[in-house]
């Protein structure tokens, strides 16, 4: 039975010009040590330097583990819903989108889902992959492991560095194994990504 096991992380804490800040790279490295005891066979991440750049870091705790972009995780909308579908706090959100823009997103969104949301091919191995991206990237492949409707990325939100794991089996459904998970990171630096008046 092949079985490809997936880290998600969003990228550490970043300024408002996308560079990773202290914290975000104190996360970043600290989530490299929670990852450090895993068979980790690469290291994907967003081609944005929040991401890139987390990824280096914690991957320094992973000594010989490939690091290389993956276009399918840069941040964007991966689904513009319907009028009908979209809750009354999140209209304006989607304000300006076109068809174009979209569509253009759910494509990208089905990329990432047709590269990474998969069993391996045969022979049966075992790959496990961290994957540095984006808070709607995450939402998105936990929202298709889930085999929820489109619609149910909203509202899935990841703190930065918040660890999510998703496996996949030969002929079974995904395993959500854990989501937004923050327990290697101190107090002070849990739920940066959630707006201030959300955190515990």
């Amino acid at each position: 039975m092949s079985l490809r096991r997936l880290y998600l992380a969003r990228h550490g804490a970043a300024d408002a010009f996308g560079q990773l800040t202290d914290a975000g790279r104190q996360q970043a490295a600290l989530l490299g040590e929670r990852l450090a005891g895993m068979p980790i066979g690469a290291v994907w991440h967003s081609p944005l330097p929040r991401a890139a750049e987390s990824a280096r870091e914690l991957a320094r705790r992973l000594p010989g583990v490939p690091v290389a972009a993956a276009d399918e995780l840069v941040d964007h909308v991966p689904y513009v819903p319907a009028p009908a579908e979209t809750p009354a706090s999140w209209a304006g959100y989607f304000d300006g989108f076109d068809q174009a823009e979209a569509a253009a997103g759910r494509a990208l969104a089905d990329a990432l889902v047709a590269r990474f949301a998969r069993v391996p091919g045969e022979p049966a191995s075992d790959v496990h992959e961290v994957l540095v991206t984006h808070a709607g990237q995450i939402a998105w492949l936990v929202r298709h492991a889930l085999d929820a409707p489109p619609p149910r990325w909203l509202g899935l939100n990841s703190a930065n560095t918040g660890l999510t794991i998703i496996e996949y089996r030969t002929g079974l459904p995904p395993t959500m194994v854990m989501f937004n998970d923050l327990s290697h990171l101190p107090s002070g630096l849990r739920w940066t990504g959630f707006p201030q008046d959300m955190w515990p």
